[in-house]
Order: C-alpha cells, then structure tokens, then sequence
C-alpha cells in the first residue's frame, strides 16, 4: 500500500506541473467553450441550459487528453520498472489481458470524445466526417462490444455477483451485459460532466471505493492503474472546481465513464458499480425518463433534465449542488465498498 500511495502521490505531481502549460496550450489553439445554442436530442433548442452554462464560454476544455496521457505513459514506464526491480506483480487475471482491456477502453473511449470535440469546436459538426447522435452512440456500442469480448474471451469473465443472493454464470450472455454497463456509464458520465468539479469529483470519491476494493484482492495492475488516475484526477480536480478553468470534454467524460465501469466489471463487484455511481445513474435516469416522456407524451416530465439542471432551475447555487452530491457519493461509495466485501 505504501508503494501504491506513492504512486498516486507521483501522478499528482506530474499533472500538476503540467496542467498549467496544458491549459495555456489550449487557449493557443483556441480550445475553448464556445458561446453557442444547443439543442436537445429531438433537436428542439434548451433555453434554460443555454442560461445557466452561457457564463461558462471560454473556458478551455480538454482537461481528460492530459489525465489519459499522463496515466498511460507512467503505467507502461513504472510497471515494466517495477517488475524489473523484482516486486512481486500479484495478478487475478493474465497480466497482459488485464492491462489490454483497460487501456483499450481508456484510450479509444478517449479518442471518440477527443473527435467529437474537435467537431464541435471547429464548426464542423454537420459536415461528413463529424458525428451526429446516432453515429457517436453506434460507435460506443462497437467499442464496448469489444470491451465485453476481450473480458469474457480473453479474460474467461461471465458471472455475475448479487450479494446475499448469489452467484450468476452469464455464459456469452455477459457480453451484452457488460457492453450495456459500460455505454451506460460512458453516457452517464458525460450527462453529469454539467456542473464544475461534479462529475470529476464524484469519480475521485468512486475511485478511492474500488482502490480499496482492489487492493483487498491483490490484483497489482488494477491497483497501480487506479492509483495513478487518482493522482491525476486529483490534480486536474483543483483546476475544474468552480470557478472552473478547465473542463474535461467528451474525450474525459466518455473515457472515465466507460473505463469506470470496465474497473466495476473487472472486480466482479456489479452491484458495488451501480451503488457507488448512483448519482451518475440518477443523472442519465432523468434525462432518459425527460426524453421518454416528451417522446410518448409530447411535454416535459420535469421542467428541465438532468437532475444537477432541475436543482439549478429551481435556485440551488452550483457549488451547492455539487458539494452535496459529493457527499452524497461519499456515503455511496462506503454502502458499495461494504457491499463488495460481505
């Protein structure tokens, strides 16, 4: 443990020397929140977004490209490093396998936010190479349904734990499974990446659950790789609370997201995922009970979704909101911990 804190502390350090250099590059290269209408996913415009997140125009967004740079260069230097140096590398899984299937997800979830970010940001969304909905979404289902493959053939992962009920063998009915979890968080993710510091701040404290988790069960690479996210997290996370000056941009929300859900699928620990992100899945809930509704009904179930938007409209301050859904995910994440080790 002494080692993997260590790590962390590294990762911190690293990122935040660099963050600074990062955020003046991106104001170079003019990678900043535009001032622009949105729309929803029926194309109708969302005034009261506009409202709320117009202020938060010119802020510089990429702040996720740095973390999965700096995590993904110290893993493939320090692990190599430390095998070399004779530390003992308890595995769960065949190290190789286990180390494919996170980066893979890592980085490719990463490069369909990064593209979908310079779309956006260079007015290119509706020409032919930029991604509409329906496209980003077919792509995340490719990209999870190789994520599920490489965990149930490479792997050999297809059961499912429900504490106090029991163990459920899946068979190939995993992969489906597993690709649903881990669009769902990808999704979720990005939904709540709203307001400043809640979606990375909620991903620290969930973090920090399955570290431990981790840890317990002695699977090395899991553990060395979320010790250095967290460290990177947690330096990008002192530049992305409000007053935010940088944000994560679908390249971080669609990669932590999904890569979140591969660490809950990975530790066998299903229903720990669901406990300790449960403010992500109130989140994406909202917004996908609003858009049903309005869908069969032709009105709004609530004034405005998702759930951190209906608090603001209804006079919570932002850094309220987000500080109390923190701490809402601080119990979650000892309720999901407890959860995994019963």
């Amino acid at each position: 443990m002494t080692l993997l804190i260590g790590l962390l502390i590294f990762s911190f350090l690293v990122t935040g020397i660099l963050i600074v250099p990062f955020i003046n590059l991106l104001y170079t290269l003019r990678f900043q929140r535009r001032q622009q209408t949105t729309r929803d996913a029926f194309g109708k415009l969302t005034p009261i977004f506009d409202y709320f997140h117009g202020k938060k125009a010119g802020t510089p967004v990429g702040g996720g490209l740095l973390v999965i740079i700096v995590v993904s260069l110290l893993f493939s230097i320090i692990l190599p490093l430390l095998r070399l140096g004779g530390l003992t590398v308890t595995e769960v899984y065949p190290i190789i396998d286990e180390v494919n299937v996170i980066f893979f997800t890592f980085i490719s979830f990463g490069l369909l936010g990064l593209y979908d970010d310079l779309m956006k940001f260079f007015g290119k969304e509706k020409k032919f190479f930029g991604l509409r909905l329906r496209h980003k979404f077919v792509i995340q289902w490719i990209l999870a349904l190789i994520v599920a493959l490489l965990l149930y053939v490479n792997l050999k992962i297809d059961i499912l734990y429900i504490p106090f009920i029991g163990v459920f063998t899946l068979g190939i009915w995993f992969v489906p499974f597993a690709a649903f979890t881990t669009v769902s968080f990808a999704n979720a993710f990005n939904v709540t990446d709203g307001l400043d510091g809640l979606a990375s701040g909620l991903l620290m404290i969930a973090l920090f659950g399955f570290w431990v988790i981790s840890a317990s069960i002695l699977d090395t690479p899991l553990s060395i790789f979320l010790a250095l996210w967290l460290g990177s997290l947690i330096a990008l996370l002192y530049f992305n609370v409000f007053p935010a000056r940088i944000f994560l941009g679908d390249v971080g929300a669609l990669a932590f997201g999904a890569t979140l859900a591969v660490v809950g699928l990975l530790l066998g620990k299903i229903m720990a995922l669901v406990v300790i992100g449960g403010i992500y899945i109130v989140e994406i809930a909202s917004s996908l009970l609003q858009l049903s509704y309005k869908r069969i009904y032709g009105k709004k179930l609530f004034s405005v979704a998702p759930a951190h938007l209906w608090l603001q409209h209804l006079g919570w301050e932002e850094p309220k909101i987000v500080s109390r859904a923190w701490l809402a995910g601080i119990m979650l994440a000892i309720f999901g911990v407890w959860l995994a080790v019963i």
